[in-house]
């Protein structure tokens, strides 16, 4: 957290929270959500000042329920998931990058959604493969050893038996379906938070 922002909220520290103003999409973007996005349900304004896109990746954390929050100064701004509190990018250097500039050397397990959200983890980070790198990615699967096409794919991610895994970066990744909705129950986030 930036120092400025711990200053501030040592001097303000009853500052209301908000919620609503701002939503990370599923590929990576933070948008700011005036009222009338709010009320119209739409995602918003793409952010794209480097300076306040660098300050929020900085001071993004959660709390004890699993609601992600930009930490403003003294305020807590409450942000709406799209999918996961972090989308990752494939890089050629690291491996996996997500929004906040973290990498991701190693992936622990691959999960896919049944629409074909990729879904990786990395100790406490879960990720959504950003749409535009999942076919890099997908690459790398086999079934039972070989590589896996996209009618393979297809036929497991609707139930299929054969054992999926992840060809990445040396490794054997393990593979497993999971529904799109109990990705926030799973890991513990709250993709829409509200005030308590």
């Amino acid at each position: 957290m930036d120092d400025i922002v711990i200053q501030a909220m040592a001097k303000w520290p009853n500052v209301p929270h908000c919620y609503g103003w701002l939503a990370l999409d599923a590929r990576g973007g933070w948008r700011m959500r005036d009222e009338a996005a709010q009320q119209a349900n739409a995602p918003g304004d793409r952010l794209s000042n480097e300076a306040l896109v660098g300050f929020i990746n900085r001071n993004y954390l959660h709390d004890e329920q699993g609601r992600w929050y930009f930490q403003n100064g003294p305020q807590r701004v409450y942000v709406n998931l799209e999918s996961t509190p972090f989308i990752a990018r494939t890089d050629p250097a690291q491996g996996m990058v997500v929004q906040t500039g973290a990498s991701i050397p190693a992936i622990e397990r691959l999960y896919l959604t049944e629409a074909g959200e990729a879904i990786v983890q990395a100790g406490e980070i879960v990720a959504q493969v950003d749409d535009r790198d999942v076919a890099q990615l997908f690459e790398g699967l086999e079934l039972d050893g070989k590589p896996a096409g996209d009618e393979a794919l297809m036929a497991w991610i609707e139930g299929g038996n054969e054992a999926m895994t992840l060809r990445y970066r040396g490794a054997q990744v393990p593979v497993e379906r999971i529904k799109r909705e109990e990705l926030p129950q799973r890991f513990g986030f709250v993709r829409t938070p509200a005030q308590a």
